[in-house]
């Protein structure tokens, strides 16, 4: 018989050591993101639309990984879960687009190029995301997760 962990053992484990360095990296890129999006939408949207408003959404995104990542409970870490994966799809179909038909991107999206704009940090973020929801998960998650 294993021993267990308490269920909120593992919400505190997810915002200590390494798990506070991957939220303050996630609120850095939410703000970053958040501020770069309304700037290009409020003066020159008019100029690349789908490519401004990918940078809103993933700047959305950002903020609630962020917010999933610090806030206890279940919910939290499935929203967490959704959410950095859909980052991780986002930023690879972009980053591809954005490669092999940059006509679609006249102007660099968050994600455009892997995140190059951003030193990458938007291809390497979600996948040291997900790690790290893997491994912070508790035995009791996994064990009531099993149907």
């Amino acid at each position: 018989m294993t021993a267990t962990r308490p269920p909120h053992a593992n919400e505190h484990t997810r915002r200590s050591g390494l798990g506070r360095v991957l939220i303050a990296v996630y609120a850095v890129l939410a703000l970053a993101a958040l501020g770069r999006s309304f700037f290009q939408i409020a003066t020159k949207f008019h100029d690349a639309p789908v490519a401004y408003a990918l940078s809103a959404v993933a700047a959305l995104i950002y903020v609630v990984a962020t917010i999933a990542l610090i806030a206890p409970g279940r919910t939290w870490m499935r929203v967490a879960w959704v959410t950095i994966s859909i980052e991780l799809a986002g930023v690879l179909i972009v980053g591809f687009l954005s490669i092999f038909l940059p006509v679609l991107f006249p102007h660099d999206t968050v994600w455009s190029v892997f995140g190059r704009g951003y030193l990458f940090l938007p291809l390497v973020m979600p996948i040291l995301g997900l790690l790290w929801l893997r491994r912070s998960r508790s035995p009791l998650a996994v064990a009531g997760e099993t149907r």
